[in-house]
């Protein structure tokens, strides 16, 4: 197992649509391992997509509070409710904003044997996936936001003060 370098905002790859897994192999589980191991050793990050490590499969690692998760090739099969939160990402450190999500999502996605599998959510781990989820379609969080905030102080950033790389890669999404 290695940690891996996260990308980070102003890399066009954070953009591209990831490509589905057309099978779980060697390859597969190591990326899943490394990227489990890259979340660990940043304590209090919840998830993890391999375009955020700079590969564009539908693969995604998290882990919320009850133990690690792994998505393979995911797909929304119904979402309700709404629920408003903060949410920061790993490829833009130091930035933090609210964001609507559902409450509740069902999904069906692989596991390491290949096969397929239902999961549902609701709550913290709900926003995890439909956050990580986003990532597999080239859309941050930062598309959603009208303010962004100091993921330290928790302070409203004035355009002015945020990265202008942040200004110039959000896009309003609705």
């Amino acid at each position: 197992m290695a940690e891996r370098i996260i990308v980070r905002l102003g890399d066009p790859i954070l953009r591209e649509r990831s490509k589905a897994v057309s099978a779980v192999n060697a390859n597969t589980e190591k990326i899943l391992r490394d990227m489990a191991q890259t979340i660990n050793a940043d304590k209090g990050r919840a998830g993890l997509s391999a375009i955020q490590i700079g590969i564009a499969k539908q693969l995604i690692v998290m882990d919320c509070g009850d133990g690690l998760i792994e998505l393979i090739n995911p797909v929304l099969l119904e979402k309700s409710g709404e629920q408003v939160g903060p949410e920061a990402c790993l490829s833009i450190p130091g930035v933090a904003g609210v964001v609507k999500r559902a409450e509740y999502v069902k999904i069906q996605t692989w596991n390491r044997a290949g096969e397929t599998v239902t999961l549902e959510a609701e709550g913290f781990l709900a926003r995890c996936i439909q956050h990580e989820m986003d990532h597999l379609k080239g859309i941050l969080f930062i598309d959603y936001v009208d303010e962004l905030y100091s993921a330290k102080t928790g302070k409203k950033l004035k355009p002015q003060d945020a990265n202008p790389i942040l200004m110039q890669q959000r896009r309003v999404v609705r």
